[in-house]
């Protein structure tokens, strides 16, 4: 089993990448910077906020099984505050690099396979993050239409949604005017548990889930 898994170097996606190894995966990563040396990984240096460089990127790709779209960034501000060049990056990376990713390899997705995209809970909207929430409102949007356009071939394609998770984009300066809060549950999400239910959509068992957001926060978004 083959699978792309993008922003492999830190947080949620190199625990994506590091779940699937353990579970015999061989993994292609794509990050900025390197991730940590594995067997079965072999890595892609990129970065996808450049978005017209990625069909050339992956043209060398073989088959794959899965696809994981996890590259992101959070910067946050209140209305009033908003940074256009922010909103820009976020929306490229979310968004755009997601379509690019995806509409790059979807030919070489094997029928049966998967697809995951990186949401959050916010995108349900959150007071101070309405760019972020804006961008990840519409990865929903890609899963779900990307969803029932590539059922005849039994490709599922969902969203993993997060809440505050313990990643190095918790700590992000970028999102200092809203600072993130434990959920009820009385501690922050963990990459590995996020990489879990990402296992379990790629995996046997999740074959009939496709077209959701499947949310993760502990509590938070109750």
């Amino acid at each position: 089993m083959h699978a792309l898994v993008t922003g492999a170097s830190s947080g949620i996606g190199a625990a994506v990448v590091d779940r699937l190894l353990a579970d015999g995966w061989s993994v292609t990563g794509v990050s900025r910077t390197a991730p940590a040396d594995q067997p079965g990984l072999t890595w892609l240096p990129a970065d996808l906020a450049d978005v017209e460089a990625v069909r050339d990127l992956l043209a060398p790709i073989g088959p794959l099984d899965a696809v994981v779209h996890s590259a992101g960034v959070q910067r946050s501000a209140p209305l009033g505050r908003l940074s256009p060049a922010d909103g820009a990056l976020m929306w490229r990376l979310h968004v755009d690099a997601a379509t690019a990713v995806v509409d790059a390899v979807v030919d070489r997705v094997v029928d049966g396979g998967r697809v995951v995209l990186m949401g959050s809970r916010t995108a349900v909207g959150v007071a101070g993050k309405s760019q972020y929430a804006a961008t990840k409102a519409a990865v929903v949007g890609l899963a779900r239409s990307w969803a029932i356009e590539l059922a005849p071939r039994r490709i599922t394609v969902n969203v993993v949604a997060p809440g505050p998770t313990e990643t190095p984009m918790l700590l992000d300066p970028g999102r200092a005017a809203t600072p993130p809060q434990a959920p009820p549950l009385g501690r922050f999400v963990r990459p590995a548990e996020v990489a879990g239910l990402t296992a379990f959509l790629l995996g046997p068992e999740g074959g009939m889930v496709t077209g959701q957001q499947l949310v993760v926060c502990g509590g938070a978004s109750l």
